[in-house]
């Protein structure tokens, strides 16, 4: 299987957003399956995550992404069916093939036990899609090295995340997508963990926050660009788990 991710460009509203949820839900996601997908998720800024502020929101005048499509499919070629669909829900979308890393899944920290809600169903919490960049004169490898081998454990001990899915972009996927090297998944217990700087490093003490903030922010510099960094909060609904067989059942 490939995966595909279509991001959704809006104004960033809870009513909007309430509204783009309901369309990809009740009339989006049938069509995608209909066309093949063998796995489905939907995450869309709604009233539900608007109380948690992103941690990198896009500057004044920038519309934000405000909902990520992933599709797996046997092959991204046969996409034409997801993307009519997709039209059909925003005008203002793009679409990336990715590879995939799912570094934490829920019941794998000690921040959430393990899924029990079926596919369909809203997951607990909140999540936050980022959209990353590669910083100008840093080599593919050593950005990977970074990245893989120094973020991700580092805001893994550092964070209270419940779930964390790295996708590398491999190419764009339809006309006048805007450049992304990576887009990356985290999700958190609650919204007032991200709301609260203490719960989101981890921290009991503020001398301990300042430590982990500065852990974090010298760990992020070495491998990410944070002029181009956009990060949104957002509802979770895996639709349909990949290898499940369209059971329904949580996976």
């Amino acid at each position: 299987m490939e995966k595909l991710i279509y991001l959704l460009w809006g104004d960033g509203t809870p009513a909007t957003g309430d509204h783009l949820r309901s369309r990809l839900l009740s009339e989006t996601v049938p069509r995608i399956l209909e066309a093949g997908a063998r796995g489905l998720s939907v995450n869309v800024h709604d009233a539900a995550a608007h109380p948690a502020p992103s941690p990198a929101p896009p500057p004044e005048g920038e519309a934000p992404h405000v909902a990520e499509v992933s599709v797996w499919l046997d092959c991204y070629e046969r996409r034409a069916g997801v993307e009519d669909a997709l039209a059909a829900a925003s005008p203002d979308r793009a679409g990336y093939l990715v590879v995939e890393s799912l570094y934490d899944d829920y019941g794998t920290t000690p921040h959430a036990p393990p899924r029990d809600w079926p596919d369909g169903e809203r997951s607990p919490g909140v999540l936050t899609v980022a959209l990353i960049h590669r910083p100008e004169g840093l080599g593919y490898t050593e950005w990977i090295r970074r990245w893989h081998g120094t973020q991700s454990p580092v805001s893994a001990e550092l964070q209270p995340r419940t779930r964390y899915v790295r996708n590398e972009v491999v190419r764009p996927l339809t006309d006048g997508a805007p450049e992304i090297h990576g887009i990356v998944e985290e999700g958190w217990p609650s919204v007032g963990h991200v709301a609260d700087p203490m719960l989101f490093f981890n921290a009991t003490t503020n001398e301990e926050l300042g430590v982990h903030v500065g852990r974090m922010v010298d760990s992020v510099n070495a491998c990410l660009d944070l002029a181009r960094l956009r990060s949104t909060t957002m509802s979770e609904y895996l639709v349909r788990t990949p290898g499940a067989g369209g059971s329904g059942g949580a996976g």
